[in-house]
């Protein structure tokens, strides 16, 4: 870990373009909002059921996450074959998979369509574009080519929002807001690409060489908690937990007060539109917990979506400078690939 240039390393490492990718997450989200959708479909639905896996999976939380501060509908998120026994046709499914191709997301909208029900997809093209192109009461919405899924965030979440704006299942911000928003989080990703010789995120990259990482949040924020997380298990090649105030209060403070604090460090990510008590709980935290290294996030924004970027944005640079300074390829993925060629081979 000699070279800490993350440019050179970058050059050196990033042999798929991980970071490059990451400078385009703003346009690319700004790009997918303002899209045209063509969508003919009903909108008086019960509830939206999203289905979808690792990066393709994680703007249904977002969603989620969006509608339970200030929705109309529950969304519900699916991680797993076919759907649940509850599910009906009243409910809209909402089936993402960048490659089009992911088995677990396949099954739950075979059985969507069996039942009668409708599905909107996303994808790149893939056999979920081809299922739904032959079924009148569904439609598959194609998103640019060429990228992991996890560095599509951009394209995929833009798309899913664009979509539940245009059905009335979120309500969208007038232009000036949504423009003013994208407008401050590139000045964001600028001030924290690994280009940038004081980026804050690679100051707090450097602080997690050689530790165990554990990220808190409050539950509003949780899905980019959750994303980052994952971005640190694939980006970085770090295991890293992720959980929620105030659940954590109940169970895993007791193991961080009791735990040897000095290969441990502790990420919190806040947001001013918390419940008080979440904030009170979060300040006490901070001073209780005597971490060797401790940080606290303050995501910025005007309202819960720009905060939940601003978070993804920063974050994904965090794991890129990490997997630099760890000298891993942030984009390599070896076990994914291996273990789906061994599911294909199953079938």
């Amino acid at each position: 870990m000699a070279d800490t240039n993350l440019i050179k390393l970058a050059e050196k490492l990033d042999l798929q373009d991980m970071a490059g990718f990451t400078r385009k997450f703003v346009s690319d989200f700004s790009a997918a909002v303002e899209s045209e959708i063509d969508l003919p479909l009903d909108s008086d639905w019960s509830g939206v059921i999203c289905l979808g896996m690792g990066g393709s999976g994680a703007g249904g939380m977002y969603l989620k996450s969006l509608s339970d501060d200030h929705g109309g509908l529950p969304f519900i998120i699916w991680k797993d074959y076919n759907l649940p026994s509850w599910w009906g046709p009243e409910w809209l499914v909402l089936a993402t998979s960048y490659s089009g191709n992911t088995e677990e997301t396949l099954a739950g909208v075979r059985d969507t369509i069996s039942a009668g029900g409708t599905v909107i997809g996303i994808s790149s093209g893939g056999e979920l574009s081809e299922i739904l192109e032959s079924h009148n009461d569904s439609v598959c919405i194609k998103i640019p080519s060429g990228q992991m899924p996890r560095s599509a965030f951009g394209h995929i979440f833009g798309t899913q929002l664009a979509i539940c704006w245009q059905l009335g299942l979120l309500p969208r911000p007038d232009d000036k807001d949504l423009s003013e928003i994208t407008n401050r989080l590139q000045i964001v990703s600028l001030e924290n690409d690994i280009s940038n010789e004081t980026s804050p995120a690679t100051s707090l990259a450097k602080s997690l060489v050689d530790k165990d990482i554990g990220i808190i949040s409050p539950n509003l924020l949780s899905p980019a908690a959750y994303r980052f997380a994952c971005q640190l298990n694939e980006n970085s090649g770090r295991f890293a937990r992720q959980t929620e105030i105030p659940e954590m209060n109940h169970n895993e403070i007791v193991a961080w007060s009791l735990e040897s604090t000095e290969k441990h460090a502790l990420l919190i990510l806040t947001s001013q539109f918390s419940h008080s008590s979440i904030n009170s709980r979060i300040t006490w935290l901070s001073k209780e917990l005597d971490n060797s290294v401790k940080w606290i996030i303050e995501c910025e924004g005007n309202s819960l979506l720009e905060q939940l970027l601003y978070a993804s944005i920063l974050t994904d640079w965090i794991s890129i400078a990490l997997a630099l300074l760890m000298n891993k390829n942030p984009s390599e993925m070896n076990s994914i690939v291996n273990l789906k060629e061994f599911l294909s081979s199953l079938q």
